[in-house]
């Protein structure tokens, strides 16, 4: 299956989406506050967010907000996100404004610090009240703010304060003030006036992320919907590279579409930026838009069209799709859910699946791509999918704070299987997201272990699955690989190889990839290096990526055991290379591939999970 490519064009208007509102979901009032963190009423909300070559400077973001507040109103008490959802981290966002004040009718109003990222002010009567601050725009994160020069990411959860307390159902207005010869993405509804846009709740208006300044736009209909690539820096993104990134979207989409029969928004918004500093690719979903931020190597890449096909997916699986934990999103305060194996585990299925239904890869790909998670898995400690769901929000070191990516995927590949093997190939995982989808999203609320399993049970013709739920979710057990892939025609094998193993577990910080543990008797323990060291570069390999394990190994697997490693970190103010060795170790590399002599069914079900086929 393939998407409707259509015709490429340039995109003259501001990016824009006409979307369906996530009312069912998302229009609740916030749980009543204590007396004491309930905001007086306001109304009649407008943000103005200024960011052009002066501020850019100081990468600056300029903030205002206004409001009407009734007389004898009491005080106004106006709070930052602490989070951005679909980044399961506590970020405080209150930690990069400055310039706090607040006014109305020309003159200074008083205000005071309520708790972290709360804000008191007393208007003293009713009026309208402006409040202002200046937000530093240095972090290179997808749920952050970051300017250049001549350009600047944010979000809405960043800039927008909401009225601590009250209902998030407000309408408000944003205006973005910037160069005239400036550009603006966002999937934000326009407003009438230019660079102007309303959404009808705080839920949408923080869900539309931004892009001002200079960089490089087009459009595309997809499926029969505008999708639009937005790019930075301009000329980064050109030519073959974009061509084929086009040509990747145009094919994923519609496979998705066809799980859930339908495709929800009127337009869609791929939000990229390229940087050289940056290691890797990361992107963070939105309902009709998603932010990816990658080292220019991603271009051309097999990893920019898998995350781009996980970040699309996701505007069903997790945007609306969603664990009752996080309906309706709370924005001051973590929200922890045992079910990130399905919101990100599965949607990471998906996305492989995107690819292979696509025509984008084949199936050997497929298979390949599967048999890497297999690796993933078993290279970290045994643990359950619920608790590395849960912990990933205070982000363990241990090697599991992103787990639930590759071992949710594979519990996707077992549970599709397993429900094709009981249904004689004639239903699919498919009919359980689809019936999710419509039960519990459709009908305004989240998905419970009430919804889940009964779902997976009736699409499997009435399969049991309380044991797979108590050893392979809720437990520790290894997967029975063996068991389920051969009800699909497949099966797993191992090449025995020796790599170069530093042993080391490195975590992302601001400085750099800080050594988090150590391995006893590893390559780096007895050269020397720290826990807390900041890793540099290894021989002449430099280091940005905390996942450095592949380039590592590719770079000296030619290299002889015990030849000599200098290993270069930073350990405080401090500059040091040690001397270390390099360490071959015997690896078992998982693969996956078809049996030849599978029976028919088991070779129907093979198909069919690659095609999307059922019945056959």
């Amino acid at each position: 299956m393939s998407g409707k490519s259509g015709t490429l064009v340039p995109s003259l208007a501001l990016l824009a989406a006409a979307i369906t509102p996530l009312a069912a979901q998302q229009r609740a009032a916030a749980p009543p506050a204590p007396a004491a963190l309930r905001s007086a009423p306001i109304s009649a909300i407008r943000y103005e967010v200024t960011f052009d070559s002066t501020t850019a400077r100081t990468r600056t973001i300029g903030v205002a907000t206004s409001f009407d507040v009734a007389a004898r109103g009491g005080a106004v008490l106006l709070s930052l996100p602490v989070w951005t959802p679909g980044a399961y981290e506590v970020s405080n966002f209150a930690r990069w404004v400055r310039d706090f004040g607040a006014e109305s009718g020309g003159r200074a109003l008083r205000w005071e610090k309520v708790d972290p990222d709360t804000w008191r002010i007393l208007p003293g009567g009713a009026g309208r009240v402006t409040v202002r601050f200046n937000y530093t725009a240095d972090q290179l994160d997808n749920a952050m703010a970051w300017a250049r020069r001549d350009f600047a990411l944010f979000n809405g959860t960043n800039l927008f304060l909401y009225p601590e307390g009250r209902s998030l159902d407000f309408p408000a207005t944003v205006e973005i003030r910037t160069e005239a010869d400036w550009r603006v993405a966002t999937g934000m509804r326009p407003a009438g006036a230019p660079r102007t846009y309303r959404e009808a709740n705080y839920h949408d208006l923080v869900d539309m992320p931004f892009f001002v300044g200079r960089f490089d736009y087009d459009s595309m209909v997809v499926d029969g919907k505008t999708t639009r690539l937005a790019s930075y820096p301009a000329g980064a993104l050109s030519g073959q590279g974009r061509a084929q990134l086009w040509d990747q979207i145009g094919k994923m989409v519609s496979p998705m579409a066809a799980v859930f029969r339908e495709t929800p928004w009127d337009s869609y918004s791929v939000m990229t930026i390229f940087d050289s500093s940056f290691g890797g690719g990361s992107a963070l979903e939105h309902q009709n838009s998603h932010v990816g931020i990658y080292g220019v190597q991603a271009i051309g890449s097999p990893l920019l069209a898998s995350i781009t096909a996980h970040e699309i997916f996701h505007a069903w699986n997790v945007k609306r799709l969603r664990p009752a934990e996080l309906v309706p999103y709370r924005y001051d305060r973590r929200e922890p859910t045992p079910w990130l194996w399905v919101s990100e585990g599965i949607t990471d299925y998906y996305a492989d699946l995107a690819l292979v239904r696509g025509k984008i890869v084949d199936s050997t790909a497929f298979f390949g791509l599967t048999a890497e998670k297999v690796q993933t898995v078993a290279e970290a400690p045994p643990t359950a999918l619920e608790d590395a769901s849960l912990t990933t929000w205070i982000k363990p070191i241990d090697g599991t704070a992103s787990l639930y990516y590759p071992k949710g995927s594979l519990a996707g590949l077992l549970l599709d299987i397993l429900i094709r093997d009981g249904s004689d190939n004639r239903r699919s995982l498919d009919d359980v997201m689809r019936e999710l989808y419509r039960s519990t999203y459709k009908r305004g609320r989240g998905f419970t272990r009430a919804d889940w399993w009964p779902a997976v049970s009736r699409a499997a013709g009435g399969k049991g699955f309380a044991e797979f739920n108590a050893k392979y979710v809720d437990g520790r057990e290894p997967f029975p690989y063996d068991q389920v892939l051969g009800l699909a025609g497949l099966r797993i094998a191992g090449d025995t190889i020796r790599e170069p193993m530093l042993g080391v577990a490195a975590a992302p910080d601001s400085a750099g990839v800080r050594i988090a543990a150590l391995q006893p008797g590893g390559a780096a323990a007895e050269a020397g290096v720290k826990v807390g060291d900041i890793l540099l570069a290894l021989g002449d390999l430099e280091l940005t990526d905390p996942n450095f394990g592949p380039a590592y190994r590719e770079r000296f697997r030619a290299a002889k055991d015990g030849e000599p490693l200098a290993i270069r970190v930073r350990r405080g103010a401090d500059t040091l290379t040690v001397t270390g060795k390099v360490r071959l170790v015997e690896q078992v590399i998982a693969k996956i591939e078809p049996d030849p002599n599978a029976p028919a069914k088991a070779a129907r079900i093979r198909n069919g999970i690659v095609t999307g086929a059922t019945g056959q």
